[in-house]
C-alpha cells in the first residue's frame, strides 16, 4: 500500500510524464508543420490569401507555399507576391512543396494544387517554393515537378528556386540545383534567389515585412530581365 507522501509522489510524476508526452506531441507536430490544428490554420490562411487579389493588368497566378501566403504578417496581403506586376492571384499553402510528401496536411503539394488555381486563368504562373522539400528524396521533388509541368502544359511559367534561409541552408544547395536542372529539363525559366541577403523572423525559416518587399522585388527584376521582349514590370 502507498503511503500519502508516496502517492502523491506518483501521481505527481505521472502529470509531469504525461505533460512532457504532450509537448513532445506539440513540438513533432509544429516541426513538421502538420497536425490538426496547424494544418486547419493553413487552409485557412491559403483561403485567405486567394481572396487578397492585388494589381491591376497582366493576371499572374503565383502557386507557392507560406511565403506566398505571408505566414507570420499580420497582413497576408503584403506577402512578397504583392511586389509583382499585374493583376496577382496567390493560390498557395504553407509547408507544401513539389513532392507530396513535403507537408503533413493531405494533398497540397504544387502539382496537387494547380488545376484548381489555374481557374483564375492566368497570362502568367509563377511556381514558387522549394524550402519544404529541403528533406525530400530527389526522386519524389523530380516526380512532383514534372506532374505539376504536365498540369500547366500551354501556360507560361516561371521557376522562382528558394532563398537561403538559414534554418535550412543546410539543404537548399541541392534543392536549387535540383530545380534549375528540372526547368531546364523542361524548357522553363528558372529564377535563383540563394544569393538574396534576406531579413527573416525568428524561426530563421520566414520573411519579416522588408524580406517580403526585397524579395518580391528581386523577383520581379528577375522575371523582367529573362524576357526583355515583354512590357517592363511595374515595381511598386
Amino acid at each position: 500500500m502507498l503511503h500519502r507522501g508516496n502517492l502523491r509522489r506518483v501521481v505527481g510524476a505521472s502529470a509531469v510524464v504525461v505533460l512532457l508526452a504532450a509537448l513532445l506531441a506539440f513540438w513533432v507536430a509544429d516541426r513538421a508543420g502538420a497536425g490538426p490544428a496547424r494544418c486547419q490554420q493553413h487552409r485557412i490562411d491559403s483561403r485567405e490569401r486567394a481572396t487578397l487579389v492585388t494589381g491591376e493588368g497582366t493576371r499572374t497566378l503565383v502557386i507557392g507555399d507560406s511565403w506566398s501566403v505571408g505566414l507570420g504578417q499580420a497582413d497576408l496581403g503584403r506577402s512578397w507576391a504583392a511586389q509583382l506586376p499585374g493583376e496577382v492571384h496567390v493560390a498557395g499553402f504553407s509547408g507544401s512543396g513539389y513532392s507530396a510528401g513535403a507537408s503533413g496536411c493531405g494533398r497540397v503539394s504544387f502539382h496537387d494544387r494547380a488545376t484548381t488555381a489555374l481557374a483564375a486563368r492566368p497570362q502568367l504562373v509563377v511556381v514558387q517554393g522549394g524550402l519544404n522539400d529541403h528533406d525530400q528524396p530527389s526522386a519524389a521533388i523530380t516526380r512532383g515537378f514534372a506532374d505539376l509541368m504536365a498540369d500547366l502544359a500551354g501556360h507560361h511559367v516561371v521557376v522562382v528556386g528558394p532563398a537561403d534561409a538559414p534554418s535550412r541552408s543546410h539543404a537548399v544547395g541541392r534543392v536549387d540545383a535540383l530545380l534549375a536542372s528540372l526547368a531546364d529539363d523542361h524548357e522553363v525559366p528558372y529564377v535563383a534567389t540563394t544569393d538574396l541577403d534576406l531579413a527573416y523572423l525568428g524561426d530563421r525559416l520566414h520573411l519579416t515585412e522588408g524580406g517580403h518587399r526585397e524579395y518580391g522585388l528581386a523577383v520581379a527584376q528577375r522575371i523582367a530581365a529573362l524576357e526583355p521582349a515583354r512590357p517592363a514590370l511595374d515595381l511598386r
